[in-house]
């Protein structure tokens, strides 16, 4: 877990304290610089630092320190949205066109100054390069062809986005909160695009410069990003350039640490600042440190089981449900997420509208034997399943396992990182998964789109859905999901997405276990830091220390 600086990272270390940070091989000081908070995190799902390609949870969190959004989610009142580069935004009375003015005299940290085409070209951007996140806009009606049109700038400060239909305005907002919609530097990427060949996939001449925003920078944010290594290091330093409120401290350091003993341990003798991943009982032992402090945050975040229907087996009817069956809810409970989680078996978490609050299953080993010996496996049948290596979900896989053999199915567990799972589940190559949902953005269609929507189950289909990913062809519920976000009514659209979780739990190929509490340890010295709902809300400019 201790690293060693390389040569340029050690420009940036203006002292031995902070190579002390960083492990270098001196003797350990009993705390951390002054200027500089230092957190222990689990960040090993990173893949890029691009906002127009990143969908992971750790790289959420970097990118909402460092990027800014025409919107954010408003902390006192999750139900609105408040301005970041937006000063003001209007909706037209067809409820199609949004007109967003900036806010004057901003700039990147780079110095350009931020203009509404530097907004218009961020959404072009996103949209053409087409990565995993762009369905958060490419929703809305855009594509490569039409995309400068329908989000242009009518000047320097006024950015005008068309919709294709008339959404309910808080959906289109909400969505304009999620990092796929930060805004880059126009001038800047354009220094570092890279020529390509068109294909018939991808139409277009250069990559964007997405080859460079993989490890580069190009925001305006609190923080500007300096360095990120690949299961190491993510470095970020103040930006001075920011317009709003400066970061309390000059810089913000994560060490990619695994285990929760080992971040509890460097917490304790003052390595560092934050642990971010504390598992049960070293949480507890840090809430009992008079020294340390703890705070915790319900996150808009579920942890669940997928059975990918390119499975024969996992394909039956009675087989997803039978699964459901074979979870021992109440030992996950009471411990694997002790402290950091809530059974929860609904795809909307609670605090969301419409969220559904009934947890319907219980471990039962004799009703689930009875649908699998329906399902034509009486003796049960072997399985694969992908599984991060990192807590709970190791240990939620491991139980699972048992109750599975108890049935007599055998699962196969296959570690791997964050980065293989991931690819791999994204592939369609998985037979099992197990992994976490965090919300795109605050509204109940972030989860259901996700869960209940599959517009093309055929492995060229662009809207990659978990629906998709674990091919599970619901064209009836696609349909009703895309209706939900035309309602209007908040009473009738909340009893809509009631209607999807309730078929979800009876029929669906998702197993859905808990709903995260998030929760980290730290110095007492600390001031400030603040859990937010979602991963994107997460944000270390108000962190100071005494």
């Amino acid at each position: 877990m201790m690293h060693k600086l390389n040569g340029r990272f050690r420009l940036l270390a203006a002292s031995a304290a902070l190579a002390m940070v960083m492990g270098a091989s001196q003797p350990a000081f009993a705390e951390t610089p002054k200027d500089t908070l230092v957190e222990a995190f689990a960040m090993d799902d990173i893949i890029t630092m691009d906002p127009g390609e990143a969908f992971e949870l750790s790289t959420a969190e970097m990118t909402s320190n460092t990027y800014s959004l025409l919107v954010r989610l408003d902390l006192n009142d999750t139900t609105k949205v408040v301005g970041d580069l937006a000063d003001s935004w209007t909706v037209s009375d067809d409820g199609l066109t949004y007109t967003f003015k900036l806010k004057p005299g901003l700039k990147f940290a780079s110095g350009n100054p931020i203009t509404a085409e530097d907004v218009a070209y961020s959404f072009e951007r996103a949209v053409k390069l087409d990565k995993s996140p762009a369905f958060i806009l490419t929703q809305f009606g855009l594509n490569g062809d039409n995309v400068t049109e329908k989000a242009k700038a009518a000047d320097e400060t006024t950015f005008v986005f068309t919709v294709d239909q008339a959404y309910a305005p808080s959906f289109v907002l909400n969505c304009l909160t999620a990092t796929v919609a930060s805004v880059v530097d126009k001038k800047l990427v354009l220094e570092h695009v890279k020529a390509v060949t068109p294909t018939e996939e991808y139409k277009y001449d250069n990559d964007f410069g997405n080859e460079w925003l993989k490890t580069g920078y190009a925001g305006s944010g609190p923080f500007k990003l300096r360095e990120w290594r690949a299961n190491e290091v993510v470095v970020l330093e103040r930006n001075d350039n920011y317009y709003g409120e400066p970061a309390k401290l000059a810089r913000v350091i994560y060490r990619h640490m695994k285990e929760s003993s080992g971040q509890r341990l460097a917490l304790e003798a003052g390595d560092v600042d934050v642990a971010r991943n504390l598992e049960p009982g070293d949480y507890e032992a840090v809430a009992k440190n008079g020294d340390l402090a703890t705070t915790s945050a319900a996150k808009g975040t579920v942890y669940y089981i997928s059975l990918n229907q390119k499975n024969e087996a996992l394909a039956k009817p009675e087989v997803r449900e039978a699964f459901k069956y074979l979870v021992d809810y109440d030992a996950i409970g009471s411990t694997l997420i002790k402290g950091i989680g809530e059974i929860h078996q609904s795809f909307l978490p609670k605090g969301v509208l419409g969220a559904l609050d009934e947890n319907p299953y219980k471990l039962d080993v004799a009703k689930a034997k009875e649908l699998l010996a329906k399902a034509g496996y009486p003796d049960g049948f072997t399985v694969t399943m992908d599984v991060r290596n990192s807590q709970p979900v190791t240990g939620v896989a491991e139980s699972f396992q048992q109750t599975l053999g108890q049935a007599g199915v055998k699962l196969e567990i296959i570690p791997g990182d964050g980065k293989q799972t991931l690819t791999k589940y994204r592939a369609r190559n998985h037979d099992m998964y197990i992994g976490q949902w965090g919300m795109d953005y605050f509204d109940p269609n972030s989860n259901a789109e996700t869960f209940t929507s599959n517009p093309d189950n055929s492995d060229e289909g662009k809207n990659k859905t978990l629906a998709w990913r674990n091919a599970w062809d619901v064209p009836e519920l696609t349909k009703k999901t895309k209706e939900a976000l035309l309602e209007r009514d908040s009473a009738k659209r909340a009893e809509t997405y009631k209607e999807l979780q309730k078929t979800v739990l009876a029929e669906s190929p998702f197993v859905i276990i808990f709903q995260q509490t998030e929760v980290a340890g730290l110095r007492g010295n600390l001031k400030g830091l603040k859990l937010g709902p979602s991963f994107d809300t997460n944000y270390v400019w108000n962190v100071s220390k005494e």
